[in-house]
């Protein structure tokens, strides 16, 4: 592992972390240099880049090659797979999976207990070069499906499904399911949950 010069790392008891990580990797948006906290029994794949003024919670796993960028705060049991960036200026919560090949864009917030499949993408500039960026809010419990397109200051609501391939345009209410582009409800994520309750196949 790299420890970048001149940057505060501050790595929990337990954490594992490839020979080629690097670690407070500088930005050059700040004006001041940044810390890097990381919680106890991470394990850091090869390839992977954490920059400066990054928080991170206990038992964070990444695959190869992720981009942690800086001012980002994530939480326990965060899973991000490989080939995936997390913009700057994020917030992401506990128990969440990101998988692989995945953007997420700058101001992002992802709450609790989300999973994101691969090739989902999250844009944050409704105008292209505007000033003013918006990043999606995805609320706790929300799935996302392969190749998810969620537009600048879009709200997936909680417990929401979204499937694969669609492109979300509008505020996704709480335990809908969509699909589409542009996306729209199509049912209850209860219902999907019942009925694979009933084919034996439980959704948790």
């Amino acid at each position: 592992m790299k420890k970048w010069p001149q940057i505060n790392i501050q790595i929990g008891d337990g954490c594992r972390i490839d020979e080629d990580v690097i670690l407070g990797y500088p930005s050059g948006r700040l004006k001041q240099r940044g810390s890097v906290i990381l919680g106890a029994g991470a394990n850091i794949r090869s390839g992977s880049i954490v920059y400066e003024d990054v928080v991170i919670g206990d038992r964070f796993e990444t695959g190869h090659h992720v981009v942690i960028r800086e001012q980002n705060k994530i939480g326990n049991e965060v899973a991000i797979w490989t080939n995936t960036v997390i913009d700057y200026g994020c917030v992401i919560g506990n128990n969440v999976k990101i998988h692989t090949n995945g953007y997420v864009a700058q101001f992002t917030v992802i709450e609790d207990d989300v999973f994101i499949a691969p090739g989902a993408v999250f844009a944050n500039d409704k105008y292209p070069l505007s000033p003013h960026l918006e990043g999606p809010l995805v609320k706790r419990g929300a799935r996302l499906g392969v190749n998810v397109t969620i537009l600048p200051g879009i709200v997936s609501g909680e417990r929401a499904l979204v499937g694969a391939g669609s492109v979300v345009t509008k505020n996704v209410p709480q335990d809908a399911v969509v699909a589409g582009n542009p996306a729209r409800v199509i049912g209850r994520a209860e219902d999907v949950k019942a009925k694979l309750e009933a084919k034996g196949k439980i959704l948790t």
